[in-house]
C-alpha cells in the first residue's frame, strides 16, 4: 500500500468517527482509566501485591495511554509516537518490578475493558465498528511499544552489566580483595563460597559480543559460572565450582575452546571470589612466560610453568618451587637431594648414578619413588626433571640468600 492509500485511509478514518463521539470518549477518558485499574485489581492478585506508588506508576501510564488514544483517533498517524510516549514517561524502575508478561496481562485487561464501554459512546450505529477496528490497532501499537521499551531496559542493563563484570574481571587481575568487588560480583549472581579459578589467553576476535557469547554459551553445557573480561587482545575468564579432578579439566577444556590462537594458561583454583587475585596472578606471569616453551599443552596449568616463571624474575614462582621441590627434600633429608642432583647430573642413567654415590642402583630407584611421592615430580620424565633441576638451582640460590 502506498504512502498516499494509507493516508488516505487514515484521514477517512478520522473524518468518519464524529467529533461528537470523540468528545463524548475524551470526557470518557478519565473513567476508562479508572475502570482499567479496578479490572486489574480484581483479575490480577500479583497487582494488588505491589506498593502503592508502584500501582499509582502503572496508573499514570494507563491514564497516560488512555489520552493517547483520544489524540489518535483524531490523528493515527500519530500512533506509534504516542503509544511509545506512555512507556516513556513511566518511571524507569518499571521494568524491575512489572515483568514484560505482567505489562501484557496489563494491557490485555484494559483492551478487555475497552472493547466493553468504547463501542457505547458512539453516537452513530456505523461508528461502533470503527471504533473496535481502532482498538485493535491502537492496542497492537501499545503491545509493540511495551516490547520496545522492555528491550531497551534489557539492553541498558546488559550493557550496565557487561561494565560492572568487567570492573569485577580488573579488580581481580589488579589483586583488589575490597568488599565492593564482592557485592558487585554478588549483584552479577556469582556465590560469594564458590570456588574460583581463572584463565587467561588471547581474544578470539575483536568483537566483544560475540566472545562473550562463546563463552558463555560453553559455561552453559558444563554449568558452571563464568566473569569474563576482554582487555584489549586478552581475554579474561573467572569460571567457578568444578573443584578438582575430572570435572575440573573438562571445564577447563570446554572453556579454552573459546579463546584465540596462542597458548591459553590456567590459575590454581582458590576457595572463593576473594583469593581469586592469587589464580590471577599466576595465570598472568605464566601467559608472559609461556613462550619460554613453545611445546606447552594447551590448556597449559600455570603451576607447570614454574621454572619459565622463574626464569622470568617471577618470585611467587621462586617461593612454589622452594616450597614444592626444595623443603620436601631437605625434610626428607641429605639423601634424597643428593640422589636427584646427581640422577640430573649424570642425565639420568641410573648406573652411573648409584657409583657416584657408591649405593646399590636399587637404592637410587627407591630414593627417585620418594622423590616423586614428596614433590610429585618423576625425575626420569624429561620435564619433570626440568622442574627439579630449576627447583634445586632456584633453592641454592634462596639458601645463599637465607631465605630458607
Amino acid at each position: 500500500m502506498s504512502t498516499e492509500d494509507a493516508g488516505e485511509r487514515d484521514t477517512g478514518t478520522r473524518t468518519e468517527i464524529s467529533a461528537t463521539t470523540l468528545r463524548g470518549i475524551e470526557r470518557a477518558s478519565g473513567g476508562l482509566a479508572t475502570a482499567s485499574i479496578t479490572a486489574m485489581e480484581q483479575q490480577l492478585s500479583w497487582f494488588n501485591r505491589l506498593p502503592a506508588d508502584q500501582r499509582a506508576s502503572v496508573q499514570l501510564v494507563t491514564q497516560t495511554g488512555v489520552a493517547n488514544f483520544v489524540a489518535w483517533l483524531e490523528d493515527p498517524t500519530q500512533s506509534i509516537r504516542l503509544t511509545a510516549e506512555a512507556f516513556r514517561h513511566a518511571p524507569q524502575d518499571l521494568s524491575r518490578w512489572v515483568s514484560l508478561r505482567q505489562t501484557l496481562e496489563l494491557v490485555r485487561v484494559a483492551i478487555d475493558i475497552f472493547e466493553q464501554d468504547l463501542p457505547g459512546l458512539a453516537e452513530q450505529e456505523h461508528e461502533e465498528a470503527l471504533l473496535r477496528e481502532s482498538i485493535l490497532r491502537y492496542t497492537r501499537e501499545v503491545a509493540f511499544a511495551a516490547a520496545t521499551s522492555y528491550a531497551a531496559a534489557a539492553e541498558a542493563r546488559g550493557a550496565w552489566d557487561a561494565r560492572l563484570e568487567a570492573l569485577v574481571v580488573d579488580g581481580i587481575v589488579r589483586g583488589d580483595a575490597e568488599e565492593s568487588l564482592l557485592s558487585r560480583a554478588a549483584a552479577l549472581g556469582w556465590d560469594p563460597g564458590s570456588e574460583a579459578t581463572v584463565l587467561v589467553g588471547t581474544a578470539p576476535s575483536d568483537d566483544p559480543p560475540t566472545i562473550v557469547y562463546q563463552v558463555r554459551s560453553r559455561a552453559a553445557r558444563v554449568g558452571c559460572p563464568v566473569l569474563l573480561s576482554v582487555q584489549g587482545t586478552r581475554l579474561v575468564v573467572v569460571f567457578g565450582g568444578s573443584g578438582e579432578g575430572r570435572g575440573r579439566e573438562q571445564t577447563v577444556d570446554r572453556l579454552a575452546e573459546a579463546f584465540g590462537d596462542g597458548p591459553v594458561v590456567v590459575g590454581p583454583t582458590t576457595p572463593s571470589l576473594a583469593e581469586a587475585h592469587r589464580s590471577a596472578g599466576d595465570a598472568m606471569s605464566a601467559l608472559r612466560a609461556v613462550v619460554a616453551w613453545p611445546t606447552a599443552p594447551r590448556p597449559v596449568p600455570s603451576g607447570d610453568l614454574l621454572p619459565e616463571r622463574a626464569l622470568a624474575g617471577d618470585p611467587e614462582a621462586e617461593r612454589q618451587l622452594v616450597e614444592q621441590i626444595v623443603l620436601p627434600l631437605a625434610d626428607a633429608g641429605g639423601a634424597l637431594m643428593d640422589t636427584v642432583d646427581t640422577y640430573l647430573e649424570v642425565g639420568g642413567v641410573l648406573e652411573n648414578c648409584a657409583k657416584q654415590l657408591y649405593v646399590h642402583p636399587n637404592t637410587v630407584r627407591y630414593r627417585l619413588r620418594r622423590v616423586a611421592e614428596l614433590t610429585g615430580r618423576t625425575p626420569s620424565n624429561a620435564r619433570d626433571a626440568h622442574v627439579l633441576r630449576s627447583g634445586l638451582a632456584v633453592g641454592r640460590l634462596a639458601k645463599a640468600r637465607g631465605l630458607w
